[in-house]
């Protein structure tokens, strides 16, 4: 039996748009690499690094983009992919269309071709003040008993890896605006059902009543179905409106 030649062998078509610094104009370019069983687009990436040769033959430099666990936990490879916003280490390239379209996330500013800022993110969970204050770093002993209903739902909140993915998707954010967005209200929600973190409550609170805050969701409801955690971020949203009507109504009664 002979072997096949190149262009009997099947390959895998990508188009992918590039751009070489933050402030460069974009452009597209496409790629062929081998076709492997089970192929997900992180390893179509990593074949274009290996040999970066476009589909016309045209030696180019490597295409960038971020990775880091390849099992859909650490957030850092999302991307738009055939225009819907998700993990590339979780799109196997079978079940996609070809060519596959890759382009960076357009709601965060672009470093290099796939690769994109997310500081605005972490920058906002600052904001709300996203963690549990301890007092010191000597023995406290064991932390409150919270229920099992209660773990449940915070254990469900605290899958969120940061990827982007329901800000990217979300038409109330933009790159020029003040928005904080889904991922950060349900942190808020996260923290303040925490025994000791509702110590930090009204804080949190205040923060996402302000500029950009609760009040500017439109309840679009697409975060929610992009999360690739499944994360009830619709249920969050609600619940952080509940809580910040309720203070506001402490913050005229008391003030």
């Amino acid at each position: 039996m002979r072997p096949q030649t190149m262009s009997e062998k099947k390959t895998v078509r990508l188009k992918i748009k590039r751009q070489d610094t933050p402030d460069s104009k974009p452009y597209w370019q496409e790629f062929e690499v081998p076709d492997r069983e089970n192929a997900n687009v992180i390893s179509c990436l990593m074949d274009i690094q290996k040999n970066p040769v476009t589909a016309n033959s045209q030696t180019v430099t490597p295409v960038v983009w971020e990775c880091n666990c390849l099992e859909e936990v650490c957030g850092s490879c999302t991307m738009n992919i055939n225009g819907r916003v998700r993990q590339s280490c979780t799109a196997l390239v079978h079940q996609l269309e070809q060519p596959i379209v890759l382009e960076p996330m357009k709601k965060f500013p672009v470093v290099r071709d796939l690769a994109v800022d997310r500081t605005r993110m972490f920058d906002n969970l600052k904001k709300v003040h996203a963690w549990i204050t301890i007092d010191g770093s000597h023995d406290i002993g064991e932390g409150p008993v919270i229920s099992e209903k209660q773990r449940n739902s915070a254990y469900s909140l605290a899958e969120c890896m940061t990827c982007g993915c329901c800000l990217e998707a979300c038409p109330q954010f933009a790159l020029d605006n003040d928005f904080l967005g889904a991922s950060t209200f349900s942190q808020v929600r996260l923290f303040n059902m925490h025994p000791t973190g509702a110590m930090e409550k009204e804080e949190r609170l205040e923060a996402v009543m302000g500029k950009g805050g609760i009040a500017d969701c439109g309840n679009a409801q697409v975060c929610v179905e992009v999360c690739p955690k499944n994360i009830p971020l619709t249920e969050s949203i609600a619940e952080i409106g509940r809580q910040t009507t309720w203070q506001m109504v402490k913050n005229l009664i008391f003030k």
